[in-house]
């Protein structure tokens, strides 16, 4: 349980890091919706994106696992369309909107390891 919230902080620490350095990608509102955008972020990570990359497994295989940055991608345009509240405007910035979730979750994962 611990962990789970681990990923929710880690979520909303990257979406405001994102909104910071990332123009096109905007979440308005306070830390509620971050909160808010994390958690949802985290629930889509659980649920859906184990069952994309069982269905595009042929996928990662022949790209040697790049094909999962495709799927992080479509996890975060779900975010964004699911959430009234984030929105990226264009694919430059859920590209480097990725890139950058991606680098800040790394690092709250190892922190939850420890922990």
């Amino acid at each position: 349980m611990l962990s789970f919230i681990i990923r929710i902080i880690g979520n909303a620490v990257a979406l405001y890091v994102a909104f910071l350095l990332v123009p096109g990608f905007v979440v308005s509102g306070s830390w509620e919706q971050y909160l808010i955008a994390g958690l949802i972020l985290a629930l889509l990570n659980l649920i859906v994106r184990p069952v994309l990359k069982i269905i595009s497994f042929p996928l990662i295989l022949l790209t040697l696992g790049l094909f999962t940055f495709i799927i992080n991608i479509l996890i975060l345009w779900l975010l964004a369309y699911l959430v009234p509240f984030v929105a990226i405007e264009g694919f430059i910035a859920l590209v480097w909107t990725t890139i950058i979730v991606s680098i800040v979750n790394l690092f709250f994962s190892l922190v939850a390891k420890i922990v």
